[in-house]
């Protein structure tokens, strides 16, 4: 009785420890109204350089032109995926930046109603001077144009998780993506003279983790916690417009559309924004919104691993035991390499038998997407598991081995990046731990996470 009452708190303390892991959650709690949320790009276009002459514009509708509806799964759904609200996201973006004089359009029908309503009342009260004209309105040098042209679901999806006896936790994420056109137009010749596309990522991630263990004859501890985070897709519709407005002002002056009071404020906020890095890494992103660099993986590369290892034998009790690894890398071709790994660590079952070991293996490796700065990885090698020593126990002393890799390998330059990675391997005999039965050999199997680095003496060999 005493052991049943340890476990139920013991795990009901894992519970409320993974449910304070989603404190933000606030369940019957409502927020008051606020100010509206700006977008990261707000900054940015509120501290573009002051024109010459502000620049009369017009808006007659900027449209969703995607068509999306939003995802349901068991109904259908006839929401629209994008906001319908976008003109008045860019008339605000227009007037924010300072460069603009947006003008009404888009309810142009309404002012007219209105300036004739005003006109009739002024008629009917007319003096013997007759009625005040009403002021002319402004006309528009430039009309701006386009409208949200993409909006694409389940660009890159993916999640990790982790369970040991039924108690663990895992992630999910997901991410879109909307693509926005803006272009502006001459009401004198109806010439386009500047056209910009921006494209604003839309991530959704799922955190959860959960408890489920039989604590005693008939009775059960369950217990679940989660997050879910949905960026807004208002948002990054607001935040891609901020940034296409900001765009087509810098690049209007450099073709001389339009002219800054001052020359060298302009160029100074290009550089203090990073516009020339960011115009030239546009041209280095792929279809996923990535960025790609030329020759992230190419050359000579060591890595070194720390790593946890154990065996699947014809013991029911194997041990857990902690490693090291270095590995050297080369490159060959566009995604391909060749490794040559040695890992130090050891194989033992519990209560039975405990060793070190050195295992050696040779690996052709392929990266999935190469050019980016995260990139999956599979491996297909062979090589063999060595004992310091022979052992009584034992019929060998070294056993061949094929072996499996896969992991996640992350750049943070051509230099230097950070690998995570599970190793599976294959013995081609059945007597690792001394015991040979019918059936499948041996296997042996440990999983790493470490650094990856090109040292600068091999700079002078890639």
């Amino acid at each position: 009785m005493y052991s049943s009452i340890r476990h139920i708190t013991f795990f009901l303390l894992i519970g409320l420890f993974l449910t304070n892991c989603t404190g933000t959650m606030k369940p019957m709690h409502t927020d008051e109204a606020t100010r509206g949320i700006i977008s990261r790009s707000y900054e940015d276009l509120k501290q573009l350089p002051e024109p010459e002459s502000k620049v009369v514009a017009a808006v007659y509708r900027f449209r969703d032109q995607t068509g999306q509806y939003k995802p349901s799964e068991n109904i259908a759904s006839w929401s629209t995926a994008v906001t319908q609200g976008a003109t008045s996201i860019l008339i605000k973006s227009m007037e924010e930046s300072g460069w603009f004089i947006p003008i009404e359009r888009e309810g142009i029908s309404n002012l007219l109603n209105e300036r004739q309503i005003i006109q009739s009342i002024r008629n009917q009260n007319a003096g013997p001077n007759g009625p005040e004209p009403l002021p002319p309105l402004l006309f528009a040098g430039v009309i701006l144009e386009g409208g949200v042209i993409g909006y694409d679901t389940n660009v890159i999806t993916g999640g990790s998780g982790v369970r040991y006896m039924a108690t663990g936790g895992s992630t999910n994420y997901r991410k879109d993506q909307v693509t926005i056109y803006l272009r502006a137009v001459s009401t004198q010749s109806g010439r386009v003279l500047k056209t910009v596309h921006t494209t604003k990522s839309i991530i959704s991630q799922q955190l959860e983790s959960g408890v489920f263990r039989y604590v005693d004859t008939n009775r059960i501890l369950e217990a679940e916690t989660g997050y879910t985070y949905n960026e807004p897709p208002v948002m990054a519709v607001t935040e891609a417009i901020d940034e296409a407005v900001k765009q087509l002002i810098v690049e209007g002056a450099e073709e001389g559309i339009w002219t800054p009071k001052d020359q060298q404020a302009l160029e100074d906020y290009k550089t203090t924004f990073n516009f020339e890095k960011e115009r030239r890494e546009q041209l280095k992103r792929n279809y996923f919104g990535l960025l790609e660099q030329d020759g992230m993986r190419k050359g000579w590369f060591l890595n070194t691993d720390i790593s946890a290892a154990s065996h699947i034998g014809n013991y029911g009790n194997p041990d857990y035991y902690a490693g090291y690894n270095l590995m050297t890398e080369r490159s060959i071709g566009s995604s391909f390499s060749i490794q040559a790994n040695i890992e130090r660590t050891a194989v033992g079952a519990q209560d039975v038998f405990s060793e070190p070991i050195t295992i050696g293996e040779l690996f052709l490796n392929n990266y999935i997407l190469p050019e980016n700065k995260i990139s999956p990885f599979i491996a297909l090698g062979a090589g063999g598991l060595a004992y310091d020593k022979q052992h009584e126990f034992l019929n060998g002393q070294v056993y061949l081995t094929t072996s499996f890799k896969g992991g996640i390998d992350y750049r943070f330059n051509k230099s230097f990046g950070l690998r995570f990675s599970a190793n599976y391997r294959y013995m081609l005999s059945d007597d690792l731990d001394g015991v040979t039965m019918e059936g499948y050999n041996d296997q042996f199997w440990s999983i790493k996470a470490g650094i990856v680095f090109k040292p600068k003496l091999w700079t002078y060999f890639n």
